[in-house]
């Protein structure tokens, strides 16, 4: 006995979404080298700036002369100086990834984008 399965016509949007998967995933690629060619900064204090790119790599650290005084020896204060203005780069980094991907996404949770 042969069993019959009735055309659903469903082949051309099937092909339909296929392309605009191909699509999103080319801007992904494409938004993601961008991304990753973006720089980062943030300052603390006035004193330290720290610019990193997309990929998290720490580009420049700039020390304002006058943290070496207002530091007066401790090291401390300036290590969580630099800390922190880091921190913030790479929260400012991560936040306009986010973004960005769901807008380009229109909000869909795609595991592995990040």
């Amino acid at each position: 006995m042969k069993v019959r399965i009735p055309n659903s016509g469903g082949g051309g949007n099937m092909n339909a979404m296929l392309k605009q998967a191909q699509k999103m995933q080319a801007d992904i690629e494409s938004l993601q080298a961008e991304l990753d060619e973006r720089e980062y900064s943030a300052t603390t204090g006035g004193l330290v700036t720290v610019t990193i790119n997309g990929k998290h790599k720490l580009k420049q650290l700039r020390i304002d002369p006058a943290a070496l005084s207002e530091a007066d020896g401790d090291p401390e204060m300036l290590e969580d100086l630099i800390t922190v203005a880091f921190n913030e780069a790479l929260e400012n980094a991560l936040k306009t990834a986010e973004e960005e991907m769901s807008r380009l996404t229109d909000g869909m949770n795609v595991p592995g984008l990040l």
